[in-house]
C-alpha cells in the first residue's frame, strides 16, 4: 500500500484515518479493540481521537476513547508501527475552548497518561480560542516538541485567517508549523473548505485529514429518508442531507457503486482520495463490515468520467 506524507513533516501514512469519536459511544472497549485490530492487520496505521471523545456521553467525562487506545496499544505492544494523533482545546469542562500555554501543557499529559505513550506523533488545535494569541500556542506547542512530547502539530475547524496568522507566526519565530488541517469535507459537504481553506492547503504544503468523510453516514446510502434516522445515535445529524441535492449525490454514488462492484460508502472515501490535498480521510466504523468498506475505498480508482459525475451532482 502506497503511504502519504502528513503536509511536510516525513512521516508517512496510510490512506485512510480511523476516527476514534466512536469508542466509548457507540462502540465499547472490546469492540473499538477488535475494530483497531482489523485496521493495522490491513496495512493502516493513522488513528485519531482528542481529549474530548466522548465527553458528550451521559456518565462520561471525557478522554474514554484516549484510554481505550491506550489500552489496546499495551495489550498489542504495537506503538512504534502507529501514528497517534489527538487533539486539544475543546471544551473538557472549563466551559470554554481553551490554546492558551498553560492549558495546553497541562492537557497533553492527560493525553499522553491516557494513551499511554511518551509521545504523540499529530497534536492538534481542537477548536480555535480566540482569546490566546496565535504566538501563545504555537510557543506552547514549540515547547512540547523540544521535549519531544509531540512530533508535529495541526489545526482543525480553524478559519482561514487564523490559519494564515499561524502560518506567518511560524516561519516569523521559528515555532512549529501546522502541517495538517482537520477540517469538514466530504462529497456533500464542499464549498468552505474548497472555497476558503483548500488553496492555503495547497500554497502552504498542508495535508488534509477531514473529518465526517461520509457526513455522519449518509454517504454509506444508509440514510434515505426521514424513516431511516431512527437507525443510529448519529440519524438526527443527518436530516439537513436529505434534500435534492443530497438525493441526487446518492444515486450517483448508487450508479458508481454498481459499475465498481463496490458500495457508496467506498466510492465516497475514493472520491476522498482523488484531491490534491487529502491524505487520509477519516471515517469512524462500529462494525467490521463497516470497516471493510472503508478499507476497499483506498483500493478503489475511480475513472475520469465517474469522478466528473460525483463532481458535478455534488456543486452547488
Amino acid at each position: 500500500m502506497k503511504k502519504r506524507k502528513l503536509g511536510n513533516s516525513g512521516i508517512e501514512v496510510a490512506p485512510l484515518t480511523f476516527g476514534g469519536n466512536v469508542f466509548g459511544w457507540t462502540v465499547d472497549e472490546k469492540k473499538s479493540h477488535v475494530l483497531l485490530d482489523a485496521f493495522v492487520s490491513a496495512g493502516f496505521n493513522l488513528i485519531d481521537t482528542a481529549d474530548s471523545y466522548s465527553r458528550w456521553v451521559p456518565g462520561n467525562k471525557g478522554g474514554e476513547s484516549e484510554s481505550i487506545i491506550g489500552n489496546w496499544i499495551k495489550l498489542r505492544g504495537n506503538r512504534d508501527k502507529l501514528v497517534i494523533a489527538t487533539k486539544v482545546g475543546s471544551d473538557m469542562g472549563q466551559g470554554k475552548k481553551d490554546l492558551s500555554r498553560k492549558y495546553i501543557l497541562q492537557e497533553v499529559e492527560n493525553s499522553l497518561k491516557r494513551l499511554q505513550t511518551d509521545y504523540i506523533d499529530l497534536y492538534q488545535s481542537h477548536y480555535d480560542d480566540l482569546t490566546t494569541a496565535v504566538e501563545e500556542t504555537l510557543a506552547a506547542y514549540e515547547q512540547l516538541v523540544k521535549q519531544g512530547k509531540v512530533r508535529m502539530i495541526g489545526a482543525s475547524n480553524i478559519t482561514p485567517e487564523r490559519l494564515l496568522r499561524s502560518l506567518e507566526t511560524s516561519k516569523q519565530y521559528g515555532y512549529p508549523v501546522y502541517q495538517t488541517l482537520q477540517p469538514l469535507y466530504n462529497l456533500y459537504d464542499r464549498e468552505t473548505f474548497e472555497r476558503e481553506l483548500e488553496p492555503i492547503c495547497i500554497e502552504h504544503g498542508i495535508g488534509v485529514i477531514g473529518y465526517y468523510s461520509l457526513a455522519s453516514g449518509f454517504l454509506s446510502g444508509k440514510y434515505r429518508s426521514e424513516h431511516d434516522l431512527s437507525k443510529s445515535p448519529r440519524g438526527s445529524g443527518i436530516r439537513k442531507y436529505l434534500n435534492e441535492r443530497g438525493y441526487r449525490i446518492l444515486s450517483a454514488l448508487d450508479i458508481v457503486a454498481e459499475q465498481f462492484n463496490s458500495s457508496p460508502a467506498s466510492v465516497a472515501i475514493a472520491w476522498l482520495l482523488t484531491r490534491q490535498t487529502v491524505v487520509a480521510p477519516i471515517a469512524s466504523a462500529t462494525s467490521t463490515q463497516q470497516l471493510d468498506a472503508l478499507i476497499k475505498s483506498t483500493q478503489l480508482k475511480l475513472d475520469a468520467n465517474s469522478i466528473a459525475l460525483l463532481n458535478n451532482v455534488s456543486e452547488l
